[in-house]
């Protein structure tokens, strides 16, 4: 029989897997702008033209594979150990079924950095994957890389680095644990908040006192965007350089540290250089966090419907 939290972790894989695959895209490009050392300002626009033009129109799907692996391998642990911590802080106290705002970053804080560590050697071939083929001229002579699936880049990297390639950037993804930690957290105080005045409301036309509100799968998808727009916004300096040390580029693979990566970024590219591919990474992750609440929510409701019938 399933736990509550396999199922969470289940549902959250699934619904991970489906908002990765309609917004991959936005991932790829936001990737390859971070990347990028040169000063060019691309609009969404014309970064797509360019790969179109290069590569192809399943240039903007390179990785896609890694990237559903890791989606849900990421999500998958991420809402097991989150569930499983919220729910031994709930059982540990009495009181209401809402977690506390340090409650929330506490859980967040466990099954993030347990995703982080599990998970890395995924985002580090999809990264990868990713960049292959950035160096490409635009010399119609010179011959495109071939495109390497999960397996070979895996073998490339071992080939290239050795097996430390794998934990390229696990400093500062570690530090990026606090991504999801502002993204649940928000989600869940914004949640409980909506929850306790619409309860309050029912209440007072006395439909039923004892009845707690539910929320629509419209209200997780607003919820989920809003709580990702926050999360991203304050850390995005910080996936830049993530994104550098796990493509493994000679310049980023200078940096000393997290610090001294978003150091030398402004010394060498300037403010600027921290942002770069913001706007299609802010897009790219409100829709994918926005989808990912709506979907989980409704794929743990039918597996666990599921579940309980086959009791």
């Amino acid at each position: 029989m399933l736990s509550d939290s396999a199922i969470h972790a289940v549902a959250g894989a699934a619904g991970g897997v489906l908002a990765m695959t309609a917004t991959y895209p936005l991932i790829f490009l936001s990737t390859r702008a971070a990347v990028e050392t040169r000063k060019e300002h691309k609009s969404v626009y014309e970064a797509v033209l360019d790969i179109i033009r290069r590569e192809g129109v399943l240039g903007l799907y390179s990785g896609l594979n890694s990237s559903l692996l890791g989606i849900a391998v990421t999500n998958g642990v991420y809402y097991y150990f989150y569930e499983r911590s919220r729910g031994a802080i709930l059982a540990s106290r009495r009181g209401g079924k809402g977690l506390s705002t340090l409650e929330s970053m506490l859980a967040g804080l466990i099954a993030g950095s347990a995703t982080t560590i599990i998970s890395n050697p995924i985002w580090v071939v999809q990264t990868s994957q990713a960049v292959r083929g950035m160096d490409q001229t635009s010399d119609q002579t010179t011959p495109k890389p071939r495109k390497l699936g999960i397996i070979e880049t895996i073998q490339y990297l071992l080939r290239k680095d050795g097996i430390s390639a794998f934990w390229r950037g696990i400093g500062p993804a570690l530090i990026l644990v606090v991504n999801p930690v502002l993204q649940y957290t928000v989600f869940e105080q914004l949640r409980n908040v909506l929850i306790r005045r619409r309860t309050a409301r029912l209440g007072a036309f006395k439909e039923s006192p004892s009845t707690v509100a539910m929320l629509s799968d419209l209200d997780y998808f607003v919820l989920g965007a809003l709580s990702k727009l926050v999360a991203t916004s304050f850390t995005y300096p910080y996936i830049v350089v993530k994104n550098r040390l796990q493509a493994g580029r000679a310049h980023a693979l200078r940096y000393k540290s997290s610090l001294d990566g978003l150091l030398t970024i402004i010394r060498e590219e300037g403010v600027e250089g921290l942002y770069k591919g913001v706007g299609s990474k802010l897009l790219q992750s409100v829709l994918t966090a926005a989808i990912l609440f709506m979907c989980q929510r409704r794929v743990y409701e039918m597996t666990k419907q599921a579940v309980t019938l086959a009791k």
